[in-house]
């Protein structure tokens, strides 16, 4: 595990695709226990911001509770900025280097696995389809995207989601005709060369230190997986 910062209140990793980040059946590998692991089995241990297991990059935890509650409560009020990478099949939806905005409802209906975006039509269309939901069922999804470089079938795509719900880069890349690489679930063709893992990262999180120190910057480089696998997108003409 690839330690970014580490201090006597947090410390920050990079996740490899393919672990959980907690909850992990028993007897199964997570990030949360490298971490107790690491630390002791008597050291508080705070997963404050949590990836799907197939996905990669930069996770913080805290070693305090109240280091905990100062940044879960920077979570809530959605002052953490974060920036994901991702390589795409498909054609985005927007030209090249074109930050885009987009506004979509994410419905998880009960015992669903995959999430979903609502219909432009709403409620009215999942009725007629024998679909029952509420409000409660949905949540706002907000993100801004643009497609970076392309290369033949595959693009790289820079996300910078402004919530954070369940699946939600995955179904708004996929509603839009551009599944992410390895992402079987939401329609991908393509497999990913790492076991349990697609082409998702998280890329950078910027949070105030829940001491009242400086604001910090964690970053994590693209896996080196997408280099081998997707040499156009990394030449050194481009890329990021």
């Amino acid at each position: 595990m690839e330690i970014l910062f580490e201090d006597d209140h947090l410390i920050a990793v990079v996740k490899p695709p393919g672990l959980p980040t907690a909850n992990a059946p028993a007897g199964r590998p997570s990030l949360y226990g490298w971490l107790k692991e690491r630390l002791g089995p008597d050291r508080f241990v705070g997963i404050v911001s949590r990836l799907d297991a197939p996905v990669s990059g930069v996770v913080v935890a805290a070693k305090t509770s109240a280091a905990a509650a100062a940044l879960a409560a920077q979570f809530r009020d959605r002052t953490v900025l974060k920036s994901y990478v991702a390589v795409v099949t498909g054609r985005f939806p927007a030209p090249l280097g074109e930050w885009v905005e987009w506004r979509d409802q994410i419905l998880r209906g009960e015992g669903q696995r995959p999430s979903t975006i609502m219909p432009v039509d709403g409620a009215d269309r999942l009725a007629r389809g024998g679909f029952q939901t509420n409000p409660a069922d949905t949540q706002d999804a907000l993100c801004r995207a643009q497609v970076v470089r392309r290369a033949g079938e595959v693009s790289l795509v820079e996300l910078e989601p402004l919530t954070g719900r369940r699946h939600q880069l995955r179904v708004q890349l996929a509603t839009r005709g551009c599944p992410i690489v390895g992402d079987r679930l939401y329609g991908s063709r393509l497999r990913f060369v790492v076991p349990g893992g697609i082409a998702l990262q998280a890329a950078s999180l910027t949070i105030c230190d829940p001491t009242g120190g400086p604001v910090r910057t964690f970053v994590a480089p693209p896996h080196v997986a997408w280099r081998h696998s997707f040499p156009a997108l990394f030449a050194p003409s481009g890329g990021v």
